[in-house]
C-alpha cells in the first residue's frame, strides 16, 4: 500500500467565545462535527473575547493557503458579539460599525485570495442579546451592563449587508431568533452566549446551508461490511 495520505477535507468554525465553547456539551459545532463524521474534520478556531479587528489579524497565522483547494469544504465566520460592546464602556472590545463591516469584507477577501472562494463560506451574525441577564453578568463581575440589543441588531444587520455584497452565504441567526417576537432569552445561557436550545437551534439552521457545500464529500475509507477480510489491502485506497 502506498504511503500516500488520505484527503480529509476540512471544515473550519472562525469566530469568537460562542465558536470556542461550540465543542461543549450540547454544542453546535459538536453536532456540526457528528454530521461530518469520517466526511471531514471539523476545527474549532474561536477566540473567545476577540473581535473582528484582531480576527483580521490572525486569521493568516490560522487558515494558511491549502495545498489542495479540495482540503478545504468550508469555512464558518462569525463575530459580532464583541465588537458591538458600547465604546464608552467596553472600549478594548469594542469595533465601530463600519469598521466592523470593513473587516469581515477583509476576511472575505482574504479567503479568497489564498482559493477558499465565496461558495465555500457561510458567515453567521450574532444572536440578539438579552440585556437583563448580561446585566446580571456584568455586575456580578464589577461592571456594568455594557451591550444593548439594538446596537447588536444594528451589527447583525451590516453582517447579512457585507455577506450579500460578497456574495456569500448567511444565517441571520438574529433575526430568526426574534421572528414572531417570540422569547429569544431562552436561546441564551447567560444573555449573550447559546444555551443548549440555542446551540440545536444555530446548528439546525446552519446546517441548512453547510450541506450544500459537504453532501458530496464520499464517507473516508470503506464501510467495514464492504471489506474483503481475506484481503484487506485491496479494500482500501492506494
Amino acid at each position: 500500500m502506498s504511503a500516500r495520505g488520505l484527503l480529509w477535507p476540512k471544515v473550519i468554525l472562525f469566530g469568537d467565545s460562542i465558536t470556542q465553547q461550540s465543542f461543549d456539551r450540547g454544542g453546535w459545532g459538536a453536532a456540526i462535527a457528528n454530521r461530518l463524521v469520517r466526511k471531514c474534520d471539523v476545527l474549532n478556531r474561536g477566540l473567545s473575547g476577540y473581535n473582528t479587528k484582531w480576527a483580521l489579524s490572525v486569521l493568516p497565522k490560522i487558515i494558511t493557503q491549502p495545498a489542495n483547494q479540495e482540503t478545504i469544504a468550508a469555512v464558518i465566520v462569525m463575530f459580532g458579539a464583541n465588537d458591538s460592546a458600547l465604546k464608552d464602556i467596553n472600549p478594548v472590545q469594542h469595533i465601530p460599525l463600519t469598521e466592523y463591516a470593513e473587516n469581515l469584507k477583509g476576511v472575505a477577501q482574504y479567503l479568497k485570495s489564498i482559493g477558499i472562494c465565496e461558495d465555500k463560506v457561510i458567515m453567521v451574525t450574532p444572536p440578539p442579546l438579552d440585556e437583563s441577564a448580561w446585566e446580571e453578568e456584568c455586575i456580578a463581575k464589577g461592571s456594568k451592563l455594557n451591550r444593548y440589543n439594538s446596537v447588536t441588531n444594528q451589527y447583525a444587520a451590516a453582517c447579512v449587508k457585507v455577506a450579500e455584497e460578497c456574495g456569500i452565504d448567511v444565517l441571520d441567526l438574529c433575526t430568526l431568533m426574534q421572528m414572531k417576537n417570540q422569547d429569544f432569552c431562552s436561546y441564551l445561557s447567560d444573555g449573550l452566549h447559546l444555551s443548549e436550545k440555542g446551540n440545536t437551534f444555530l446548528e439546525t439552521h446552519l446546517w441548512a446551508l453547510l450541506v450544500k457545500k459537504t453532501e458530496r464529500l464520499p464517507m473516508i475509507l470503506p464501510h467495514w461490511s464492504n471489506v474483503d477480510h481475506l484481503n484487506p489491502e485491496a479494500s482500501f485506497p492506494v
